[in-house]
């Protein structure tokens, strides 16, 4: 590939990124596309074959770009407790620089597309040293006793869902009112922290 059609390319991606952005999987268009990235419907055709071709480039290119650093956490030394924060800090970062991941995740689950476990595993995310470690912890006496797989399921959950239901929460919650929504979103990094260590932090017996 010539360094003009890579240029082309790349441009072509960063225009998809923004649209799939404003408009999800569902609601983008290839013309849309092709408009934000001034250029014409066939050129995108001629690097990809589909929108889902497409989305699935755009969704790798994303994940790919943060998996070395959450593997960089989760495979640290790091107290379980300061581990935590560190990832809930960090993921809420990554999802929402990247909110199509969420949606394209979800998309690919509700029909039926079960290789997007293939695309995850194939980016080298492995949580295999963490929850290791969680069972230390237990060992220890120093949390309670849990299923490690359980507990980071619960901590993806809590930061996953407000990116999905971003439209419900705004409207219910914040009147639509764009900065209340964002300024939730930084307190949440804390309160998801908080929550989770409460739920497996050992209670000192009293006396």
């Amino acid at each position: 590939m010539s360094p003009q059609e890579k240029a082309s390319r790349e441009g072509i991606m960063e225009a998809a990124r923004r649209v799939f952005i404003e408009y999800g999987y569902d609601g983008a268009r290839m013309q849309e596309i092709a408009d934000e990235a001034g250029v014409n419907k066939a050129l995108i055709h001629y690097y990809f074959r589909s929108k889902e071709e497409l989305f699935q480039e755009v969704f790798l290119e994303a994940f790919i770009k943060v998996v070395p650093s959450i593997m960089v956490i989760l495979n640290s030394d790091e107290p379980l407790f300061k581990k935590i924060e560190l990832f809930v800090s960090k993921y809420l970062d990554t999802l929402s620089e990247n909110p199509m991941i969420p949606g394209f995740i979800l998309h690919e689950l509700a029909h039926g597309r079960q290789h997007i476990d293939a695309l995850i595993r194939g980016t080298g995310l492995n949580p295999q040293f963490f929850i290791n470690q969680i069972y230390r912890e237990i060992d220890a006496g120093k949390i309670k006793n849990c299923d490690p797989t359980q507990l980071i399921v619960n901590i993806l959950s809590l930061c996953i869902f407000p990116f999905v239901a971003q439209p419900i929460l705004q409207g219910v919650f914040f009147r639509n009112r764009e900065e209340d929504y964002k300024r939730f979103m930084v307190e949440r990094k804390m309160d998801v922290v908080r929550f989770i260590i409460a739920s497996i932090r050992k209670q000192q017996e009293e006396g």
